[in-house]
């Protein structure tokens, strides 16, 4: 629902040739509750400038009456981006960014994103927005109580994590009760280009560690997560004894860019055996391939489980694939996380007589 003729035809166009999409478009959301009352959808693709009713206000009659999932398609910049980030706190389930028209290259990669944003969002259960936060039920461990690691490894920990559909409410959850000292995160939350620095912003007024969008060369450091710019990948490097990020260009890799898979590889490449992988809520196969990499690299392994991910694919298919130590809610996610980054691992192939990784 869009009150541009041109992006709606735009959109249509792209979901008319996408299989399994039966498209309806209106003008406002006056038009749309018409449509509505007469044949209920399974999603809704909503801008939040419209006449008559504005987007946010339109949702939450949705959320409150009928909740319907619903993906966002806004403006990259400005009041858009603010727009987009709160429409996420009331309720919906992904952004995605309007087409720029005549963009051959932008319009190829938008339909990808766009079908499968739609794709994930109609296995949405919509769920009570007023439902509290679980939050860890004892205090987090300090990472300071690392003893024993090798002296050939560093002693930098470096924490991978994995996000799509549902994971921006996630993660949320997961950072604010990082304590102060907790080992550097990296992590790739897909997210159009332009919200992901507004998001981590947001993060970092309400959490206790620094979260910010990153840039090229940034390093990993304890207290500190970094967030993979929207539209860019994230890659981890070793820097002598410390790791620092790369961000690049590049194709779509697993149907995304920032990729979890591009995260994940690098960090498997780079960490190995000092690092955790956690891989969330969302919809397809991105990061299980690279999770599976992280595993073999003597990395520590976790997923969210299925009851409290809002859409349950991208765990799935990495624990289908056996990349997974752990299947846990995200309420016990924080907690495992930080006493699998304190335990001593080494690399497989300095196990010792079982083959396995000791930890």
């Amino acid at each position: 629902m869009d009150d541009s003729a041109l992006v709606r035809q735009a959109i249509a166009a792209i979901l008319s040739r996408a299989r399994g999409f039966e498209v309806a478009t209106a003008a406002d959301p006056l038009i749309a509750l018409d449509k509505m009352r007469r044949q209920r959808p399974d999603v809704i693709l909503l801008d939040l400038e419209m006449p008559r009713m504005d987007g946010i206000t339109f949702l939450r009659k949705i959320m409150a009456e009928d909740p319907i999932p619903v993906v966002v398609c806004s403006a990259l910049t400005g009041e858009g981006t603010e727009a987009g980030l709160h429409a996420l706190e009331e309720g919906a389930v992904e952004i995605v960014t309007k087409p720029k028209l005549g963009v051959r290259d932008f319009l190829r990669d938008s339909a990808v994103l766009l079908t499968d944003a739609l794709r994930a969002a109609a296995k949405v259960r919509p769920r009570n927005r007023g439902a509290r936060r679980p939050v860890p039920t004892q205090p987090l461990p300090s990472l300071h109580a690392l003893t024993g690691a090798p002296l050939a490894l560093t002693t930098d920990k470096v924490v991978a994590i994995g996000a799509s559909t549902g994971g921006t409410e996630a993660l949320r959850t997961l950072l604010e009760v990082m304590p102060p000292d907790c080992p550097g995160i990296v992590i790739v939350q897909h997210m159009p280009e332009g919200f992901t620095r507004a998001f981590a912003d947001r993060l970092n007024q309400v959490c206790r560690i620094e979260v910010k969008e990153a840039a090229d060369g940034d390093r990993i450091l304890d207290g500190r997560a970094l967030v993979a710019p929207g539209n860019r990948h994230l890659e981890v490097r070793r820097s002598g004894a410390h790791y620092v990020v790369r961000v690049t260009d590049g194709p779509l890799v697993s149907r995304h860019r920032p990729s979890v898979d591009v995260l994940f590889r690098s960090v498997a490449r780079s960490a190995g055996p000092n690092a955790v992988g956690v891989i969330m809520t969302g919809m397809g196969s991105d990061g299980a391939d690279g999770l599976l990499e992280m595993k073999q690299a003597g990395a520590a392994t976790v997923a969210q489980d299925e009851g409290s991910s809002v859409v349950f694919g991208m765990p799935k298919e990495a624990i289908d694939r056996g990349a997974v130590e752990d299947v846990v809610s995200l309420e016990r996610i924080p907690n495992l996380m930080l006493m699998r980054a304190r335990a001593v691992r080494r690399r497989p192939d300095l196990a010792g007589p079982t083959g396995g990784p000791a930890t």
